[in-house]
């Protein structure tokens, strides 16, 4: 199966406004909606979850990610 590079900057905001995961390098994970992403790649999320090791930790609500926190990003 073929790989097709796609610049990250106008993905990610094309998914603004839908819900994504982002992974921590640590392992922790955040379920929210994407509100933007700035020149840097840093995420502003809504509505945001944690989940440590799989399990809900709690509600945090707007929270911003750095770029150089983030392992990966799911939808």
């Amino acid at each position: 199966m073929a790989t097709i590079p796609v610049n990250p900057k106008p993905f990610l905001n094309n998914l603004t406004g839908k819900p994504v995961i982002v992974k921590l390098k640590w392992g922790m994970e955040y379920k929210g909606y994407l509100v933007s992403v700035d020149s840097y790649m840093n995420l502003q999320l809504a509505n945001t979850e944690e989940y440590i090791e799989g399990q809900f930790t709690g509600n945090l609500g707007e929270i911003l990610i750095s770029q150089v926190l983030f392992h990966c990003l799911y939808l």
